[in-house]
């Protein structure tokens, strides 16, 4: 991760050029794009297809460019078996969604089997204060003993963090409430936009906690779309952000294949 002085070097370099009267092209300018080492998928996306024997969609996975996934569950199978599954595809799993209010001994077992580096809260919603400054205060001692497991716990946001409780948003009282140490960021990117939060502002004011994009496009209407397909100017957040891993990610996809081919292509030849 790119300490604070590079992030606020960059962000000064890339305003005064931007001030500078120049005649250089769109073309002549230097291009970045996301790493392809760095792009993954939430099988999630493909939980519809995945059946009882998952091993030809992640051979499929394989075979469209993915090299990492995330997972949210293990389909029946102990995190060895799916990790021998994994293997065979020729994929990591670095990820994966899970609870921290259960037997956190065994999800931290679970993770080391199955090789991640990140363990994520995918969701908890609570209807009054107090309850979400308790999750906070439970999500900060996870993290601590994720992290002295060698390992990263992270929050994934949906819309309703961003939306006042008692008169303060959930997301500011989780961020507020846990340390960058041991908690970090995975930021839904369609679901801060649904949320009505820039998620360049966003990633700012948390720097440099966001690890993770999920990188999920939204139509006109609000609903999923395919990346490239939707609304989202996702060049515009690369430019000014920088993580670790680029997760595709549609809810309710027409065709998870498809889904997950345009995902990893787009993601590939993007340049901004």
């Amino acid at each position: 991760m790119p300490s604070r002085r590079t992030f606020l070097g960059t962000a000064l370099a890339t305003g005064a050029a931007l001030a500078l009267p120049s005649a250089a092209t769109a073309a002549d300018r230097p291009c970045r794009r996301v790493p392809k080492e760095s792009i993954s998928i939430q099988l999630y996306t493909l939980r519809g297809i995945m059946g009882d024997d998952p091993e030809p969609v992640l051979s499929a996975l394989a075979d469209i460019g993915y090299r990492k996934v995330e997972l949210a569950g293990t389909y029946g199978r102990s995190a060895a078996e799916f990790a021998g599954v994994l293997r065979r595809c020729g994929l990591r799993a670095t990820s994966s969604h899970v609870g921290i209010d259960g037997d956190l001994d065994q999800v931290i077992a679970d993770a080391r089997t199955l090789g991640h580096k990140y363990v994520v809260v995918p969701w908890v919603d609570y209807a009054t204060l107090a309850e979400w400054r308790a999750f906070a205060v439970r999500l900060e001692a996870a993290g601590d003993a994720v992290r002295r497991a060698g390992l990263s716990l992270g929050y994934h946001n949906h819309a309703h963090e961003f939306a006042p409780v008692e008169g303060t948003r959930p997301f500011d009282v989780i961020t507020a409430g846990t340390t960058r140490r041991n908690v970090h960021l995975e930021l839904d990117l369609y679901w801060a936009v649904a949320g009505g939060v820039d998620p360049v502002a966003l990633h700012r004011a948390n720097f440099p906690r966001v690890r993770q994009f999920h990188v999920k496009d939204r139509a006109a209407d609000g609903s999923f779309a395919d990346l490239g397909t939707g609304t989202i100017d996702f060049a515009a957040i690369f430019r000014a952000a920088n993580v670790a891993e680029y997760i595709v990610e549609n809810d309710q996809p027409r065709d998870a294949l498809v889904t997950a081919r345009v995902g990893y292509e787009y993601l590939a030849n993007l340049r901004f």
